[in-house]
């Protein structure tokens, strides 16, 4: 045999022996006890929902490490945990939509079984599993970015309402009502873990958590040390919104300095030979017609 049809072989009956193992090796007294507490009060046609779900998540965590489970958790966190993928769907719709992959594949493979089809079923079943991180990621990274821009705008609200005689909390309370980005929804979520009990130091510290923005990171750590020290909150909200300020100017003005530099590109190897084309093509044409 060659060592294509190996690799073929391989790269099927591997995956189909790792899955029939997390099968056999399913904790099923845990999986039992999670549908019945999950089920109590439910339909027939509501208890077996709850089982096929119970037993899919059990075999997407034991196919996803604990590591890369985290990861995708920390994800989840910057991208605002969008109701319509939590963490349980994320790992379930992963090996789902890479056995979609891997099937569309396996087809174009059994139709003409070139080495090309072996390439693109390859890919097709990595990029579907990898295709639901992409959306979340990009989507925490847009998140940030919003809130890197609104940051500036938010602590002058926050600032505007101490100097007013409000406290911190409801200056914060205050800004995330009438604010409509996700720096809102962060402050919102900060003053709901203060409300239920969580101490002021970790809730703060699990804002600058749920963010990869250094302006909210510098924040939180000069608000936690005003809070341990007595020093006024005024003082430490104009000082980072002052210093927020700059920054966000300064960089508009590292992007504005960037923007010849890739407009180069597609400059170079876009625009300038069409415009070559259409400027010397009639010349080119009109001269091989003289020699000829």
């Amino acid at each position: 045999m060659t060592p294509i049809a190996w690799l073929i072989i391989a790269a099927i009956v591997l995956p189909l022996a790792y899955f029939a193992w997390v099968l056999i090796t399913l904790d099923r007294q845990g999986a039992l006890a999670v549908q019945t507490n999950l089920g109590s009060g439910l339909g027939r046609a509501g208890n077996a929902e709850v089982r096929r779900t119970s037993l899919l998540l059990g075999v997407s965590k034991r196919m996803t490490p604990r590591s890369y489970e985290s990861k995708l958790d920390h994800w989840l966190a910057m991208a605002g945990r969008p109701q319509s993928m939590p963490l349980e769907k994320l790992i379930i719709s992963k090996p789902i939509a890479a056995l979609a992959g891997a099937l569309i594949g396996l087809l174009l493979f059994s139709n003409s079984p070139t080495s090309m089809n072996l390439a693109i079923a390859i890919f097709s079943t990595v990029f579907l599993y990898f295709a639901p991180d992409l959306l979340i990621y990009n989507k925490g990274i847009k998140r940030q970015a919003a809130i890197e821009l609104e940051l500036p705008n938010t602590l002058d609200q926050m600032l505007i309402a101490v100097e007013a005689g409000l406290g911190f909390e409801s200056a914060m309370a205050r800004a995330g009502t009438n604010g409509s980005g996700p720096l809102a929804q962060e402050l919102t979520r900060t003053l709901q873990d203060i409300q239920v009990g969580r101490p002021r130091q970790e809730s703060y510290e699990a804002l600058a958590a749920r963010t990869t923005v250094p302006d909210v990171r510098s924040f939180v750590r000069a608000v936690i040390q005003a809070d341990k020290y007595g020093i006024g909150i005024a003082k430490i909200l104009r000082t980072q919104a002052k210093q927020a300020r700059v920054k966000r100017r300064q960089r508009a003005e590292e992007k504005a300095m960037k923007l010849p530099v890739k407009v180069l590109f597609p400059l170079i190897f876009c625009i300038f030979p069409v415009l070559f084309i259409v400027l010397l093509g009639p010349a080119a044409i009109n001269i091989i017609a003289a020699f000829t």
